[in-house]
């Protein structure tokens, strides 16, 4: 609180960045948010925004009506504040510029908040993912794959996690001598195995580049890449994936770094797949906020600036990469290790996105956490200097980890019966990552945070996501595809990748169209429970009165030259999954024509409180109780969104 100045500030006017229309409240400045409060007699708004969401803040020249006071955030919130005293909107401005540049770990919100908790919940909310047990349910340790200790005590490299698989003719010589000729040492380890039948099986590995310069060798590493091939009985090769344009690994070379050489490396087949750097990525996300958060844009312009930003482009690369990679598995039976420069940016987005492809696992919300902590927490992402948790280097942040999610989110559009989650948990994840309001993405890697004691003195947010799972279930979800069609086989033509509003836009509210199809199958399924359990009470107080009551029978009118008594079937929709072959629209209608359950999800409210949890923010939670064993009288159904009654 010492660096608040003035903690409330009245007759405040919030702008709207696209309609100009204004509000009058009251802000309020705390250790932890900035909150608006509006002067309103009903239903006053209250928006909440962390001091850890604000990525700038920005006063503006005086005017007649005040002095404007602009803050960007993290989450793509972007509020536009107008302080009547140019003092209190200076005082306002100097005490975000400090809360938001935190100099130590210990000033972040994750040390302070406090959920209510004993030390055994937090303590079992920590064990909720176990990657031990991961890579069991993978079939690791095998005949060719062991745990090694050889990093147990982070000597050889700090920046991976203590337990590391490696293939079992790898002895600790041979590992040690690869990571001293790999960047930052991180020599190639396996992140996934895959298994189809236990007659298929192959390996995706990780690593950073080696320092191979122009003609530096090393015969160590030259015997774990030969470990790998041979790990893998079904491939006489594997495939080395560079992430980086071909340009970037060239010049990486006159600096002592580089790729492999075909040349010493006689088992492998190298391929580049052109994800740019952090430097580009961080400007075309910078340039696509610019294009959406301008007002009174031509469509020509609109969409003039989304192709110039190349946003969407950079999204199509990463997607190109994984398919690449998912094929060389699936498909030729290849092994595969995948690098970049340090091997914890693009590297990471491959690894997770392929294996998302490859596993049903993953594409639940149990699953995708365990994915997130395995290849991204655990293998070193970044997250302080990506994510700018601390006043560090700007030209370090960048938004590695927006993109993953957004790749996700671009698969459930063109698979949206694959994944058991929605689009809001993704965007509550990308929502948490941000706000440093629990301990995962704290810190650069996991040795960092057992220094800082992260599971003694924070809370886990994969805990906090189980307990609100409800909300974030995807009603179009179906199971059984996981047998069908376990992996993901998405098109990368250009139509097929969309700008994602819900991420982009989710704050403005003048917006539009703002209707969500899932919100509104989940309201029409909801309104459909209450009309049953109606039904049922209303039907029990009359078998109490003594009423009898026949069953009720609505049934559609006959189609025009029907015989009598033929009832005509609910309407079908073309298709759940647009551009799927009739086949699979058939099998689709029948699976919905038999009245299979969906889960519940997120209500209609609009979330306005930041840092808070899912239910606070205007989520409610529903029940999937939608069918019964025995017969019930007048039970209200859905089909298609269609309401109507049966027997």
């Amino acid at each position: 609180m010492e660096h608040i100045r003035t903690p409330k500030v009245e007759q405040v006017k919030l702008l709207d960045r696209f309609s100009n229309k204004c509000t009058t409240g009251d802000l309020h400045l705390t250790a932890t948010h900035l909150i608006f409060v509006e002067n309103t007699s009903a239903g006053a708004q209250e928006i909440w925004i962390l001091h850890h969401h604000i990525a700038s803040v920005e006063k503006l020249s005086l005017t007649t009506s005040g002095c404007p006071l602009v803050i960007q955030c993290r989450n793509f919130r972007v509020v536009h504040f107008v302080v009547p005293r140019e003092r209190d909107c200076h005082d306002v401005y100097s005490s975000l510029l400090r809360l938001l540049r935190p100099v130590s770990y210990d000033e972040l919100y994750a040390f302070s908040y406090n959920p209510k908790q004993n030390d055994q919940q937090r303590e079992e909310g920590w064990q909720v993912i176990d990657l031990v047990a991961e890579f069991e349910r993978m079939g690791v340790p095998c005949d060719q794959w062991q745990l090694t200790d050889v990093n147990r005590d982070y000597k050889v490299c700090e920046t991976y996690p203590r337990d590391l698989y490696v293939p079992i003719t790898a002895s600790k010589p041979i590992i040690v001598g690869s990571s001293k000729f790999r960047s930052k040492g991180r020599f190639p380890v396996l992140t996934y195995f895959y298994q189809e039948k236990k007659e298929k099986k192959a390996a995706v590995c990780r690593c950073s580049q080696p320092l191979s310069g122009f003609s530096a060798r090393c015969l160590e590493d030259e015997h774990m890449l030969q470990a790998i091939s041979k790990a893998n009985h079904n491939s006489r090769y594997i495939y080395v994936m560079d992430t980086r344009p071909k340009l970037n690994a060239l010049a990486n070379r006159a600096a002592g770094k580089g790729y492999e050489n075909e040349d010493n490396y006689s088992n492998i087949r190298f391929q580049f797949v052109g994800i740019e750097n952090i430097h580009v990525m961080r400007s075309s996300l910078q340039k696509l906020l610019e294009v959406v958060g301008t007002r009174g844009l031509s469509v020509s312009e609109y969409l003039l600036g989304l192709e110039s930003c190349g946003w969407l482009r950079h999204i199509k690369a990463i997607v190109d990469a994984a398919i690449f990679l998912t094929k060389a598995v699936t498909v030729e039976g290849a092994s595969v290790l995948v690098h970049c420069s340090d091997g914890w940016d693009r590297t990471a987005q491959v690894c997770s996105l392929g294996a998302l492809l490859m596993d049903p696992y993953y594409r639940t919300i149990k699953g995708f956490m365990v994915l997130i902590e395995k290849d991204w927490i655990s293998f070193g992402h970044k997250f302080a200097d990506r994510c700018d948790q601390l006043d560090g280097d700007p030209k370090e942040v960048s938004p590695v980890f927006t993109q993953f999610l957004e790749c996700v989110w671009q698969l459930t559009e063109q698979f949206p019966q694959a994944f058991q989650f929605s689009e809001w948990f993704l965007i509550q994840i990308h929502e948490h990552v941000h706000s440093c309001q629990f301990g995962n993405f704290l810190g650069n890697s996991q040795r960092q945070r057992e220094e800082l004691q992260m599971k003694v003195k924070t809370h886990s947010l994969w805990a906090h996501l189980l307990n609100e799972q409800h909300n974030y279930l995807n009603p179009l979800y179906n199971p059984s595809l996981a047998e069908s069609q376990p992996v993901l086989e998405p098109s990368t033509l250009p139509c097929h990748f969309k700008f994602w509003r819900s991420m982009y836009h989710q704050f403005d509210r003048t917006m539009h169209p703002r209707q969500s199809i899932l919100k509104n199958i989940l309201s029409l399924r909801e309104q459909s429970r209450e009309l049953e359990t109606t039904a049922c009470q209303l039907e029990t107080k009359l078998k109490s009165l003594g009423v009898s009551v026949p069953p009720l029978d609505i049934r559609a009118p006959p189609s025009h030259g029907a015989p009598p008594g033929h009832v005509a079937p609910p309407p079908r929709p073309q298709s759940l999954i647009l551009g799927a072959p009739l086949s699979c629209k058939e099998a689709q209608r029948d699976e919905a024509v038999e009245g299979r359950e969906v889960g519940p999800g997120r209500s209609s409210g609009e979330r306005t409180v930041e840092g808070s949890s899912a239910t606070e923010n205007g989520y409610a939670e529903l029940q999937d109780s939608f069918s019964s064993a025995k017969p019930e009288p007048t039970l209200v159904s859905l089909e298609f969104g269609v309401a109507r009654m049966t027997c």
